[in-house]
């Protein structure tokens, strides 16, 4: 579960990287498009937490594809 909530932290310090991206663009389809872009991380962050809150994502626990089990 460490690597999940370093991914969630990831995407947290990339929303704020697009968010002062955003406040410095001077173009305002840049700043709507950084501003979209933070919203995005900030969501999969949540979706991210709240996996690991509920329980249902375990420690290392990565599914492969059907086609390669073996």
């Amino acid at each position: 579960m460490k690597d999940t909530r370093e991914w969630a932290e990831k995407l947290r310090i990339e929303a704020e990287e697009c968010r002062l991206i955003s406040k410095l663009a001077t173009n305002p389809a840049k700043r709507e498009t950084f501003t979209r872009l933070a919203e995005g991380h900030d969501r999969q962050a949540d979706d991210l937490e709240a996996l690991i809150a509920s329980g249902n994502l375990q420690d290392g626990q990565r599914q492969e594809p059907e086609n390669n089990r073996n």
